[in-house]
């Protein structure tokens, strides 16, 4: 008989009973007595996989067991839609196919294949990790969870997103649409990112995908469908905001829809606040090289190019002022570009941008540190994302 792997203690697993207009107190603890039951379980799995088999999106990496391509799509997907990242994915397999390949890839060509996408410890972190791979495993990718879990810039979630596509384990996952499903499914309202909810989504996760590998017409795949028809519903269907619950596969075993609580669950706290930053940049041509610069590392941004800037910090600062400190000059013409409105999480940053013509120096060597660079040698380096979209400006303006 199958058997459920996960027993929850319910009457201590879920906040105060949460209230809806007009409908009273829901029963939440007694709800999930029963959505944890064999039966729901046995209904829950298949239609997943009979779903999962019918609308999965026909996405670039899910053409292949390839675990280094499954683990670069699975790095590029964190905190970035699947739409950025097919290009990308694309890319990045044509240049670099293995991982003895990412492993002995530059520094500066790294950078350029990530340009864009953000967060760039990712990035580093995916190299170092292939060249660990080289010398524990002799350039196979490991197929243990531990050891996959061992390497550079992998957590619990991706180990186990490798360990089930790529290899078809029954390892869980737990990403934030993964979160969404089964706290609306299951009717789980306590705070996801609290130590014991997160633990017991893990355990639920755990559950469903070891009960999925006795589904006898999925057993070729059924891990590796199981958990990415998990992601699947929480990107399609099972959204944010205003989820589609009419086409949803499980919807007559949603604790969220019986109830009306779509909207409320999951309980993720308040958010942060926003941040709000003003920049100022410049860019200074002089006889047709632009000033660029090298963000150092150990900062936000380690490595990528930008044109030289400050930040505004209530007093002004203007640009010929920013240009005289720069280069020891004043500029002969100053032209403003449109400014850059750009989002980096909760910090929400303009930058005012001014291109500097500059006459006759007594030094081209700047006071600051920078390079003069032609336009052809400034599109072979890897900006920040900000500072792309002017250089993008300015390449237009040609």
């Amino acid at each position: 008989m199958l058997r459920l792997l996960l027993r929850f203690d319910s009457r201590k697993s879920f906040a105060s009973p949460l209230r809806r207009a007009n409908h009273g107190p829901v029963r939440n603890t007694d709800k999930l007595a029963s959505m944890t039951a064999e039966r729901e379980i046995r209904i829950l799995v298949p239609r997943l996989l009979d779903w999962f088999s019918e609308s999965a999106r026909d996405l670039p990496w899910r053409r292949t067991r390839d675990p280094y391509a499954i683990w670069v799509s699975e790095i590029m997907l964190q905190q970035t839609q699947v739409k950025t990242v097919i290009p990308y994915w694309e890319r990045w397999m044509r240049e670099l196919p293995t991982i003895q390949s990412a492993a002995k890839a530059s520094p500066a060509k790294l950078h350029k294949l990530w340009e864009g996408l953000g967060y760039y410890t990712r990035v580093r972190n995916l190299q170092k990790a292939a060249q660990q791979i080289i010398a524990r495993h002799h350039g196979k990718f490991p197929e243990k969870f531990d050891d996959i879990f061992a390497l550079a810039g992998i957590g619990r979630y991706t180990a186990g997103a490798i360990c089930s596509i790529a290899f078809n384990q029954p390892t869980p996952i737990l990403d934030g649409n993964v979160i969404r499903v089964l706290a609306r499914v299951f009717g789980i309202t306590t705070n996801p990112r609290e130590k014991k909810t997160n633990t017991q989504l893990w355990q639920l996760a755990e559950s469903l995908v070891r009960n999925s590998s006795l589904i006898t017409r999925h057993s070729s795949l059924s891990c590796s469908r199981l958990n990415q028809s998990l992601m699947e519903l929480g990107a399609l269907i099972c959204t944010p905001r205003s989820p589609d619950c009419a086409v949803c596969p499980v919807q007559e075993l949603c604790f969220a829809r019986k109830h009306h609580l779509q909207e409320q669950i999951p309980h993720l706290g308040k958010r942060a606040a926003t941040t709000n930053s003003h920049f100022i940049a410049l860019v200074v041509e002089h006889h047709g090289r632009f000033l660029a610069r090298q963000r150092p590392a150990g900062i936000v941004n380690a490595h990528l190019w930008e044109f030289p800037n400050v930040e505004i910090n209530g007093s002004p600062v203007s640009p010929e002022k920013l240009c005289e400190t720069i280069v020891g000059s004043t500029p002969t013409a100053l032209e403003k570009l449109p400014a850059i409105k750009h989002s980096i999480t909760r910090y929400r940053i303009t930058l005012e941008a001014w291109r500097a013509d500059i006459g006759c120096l007594s030094s081209t060597k700047p006071k600051l540190p920078g390079r003069w660079l032609t336009s052809a040698q400034l599109q072979k380096l890897a900006f920040t994302s900000a500072h792309k979209k002017i250089l993008v400006r300015l390449e237009a303006r040609r």
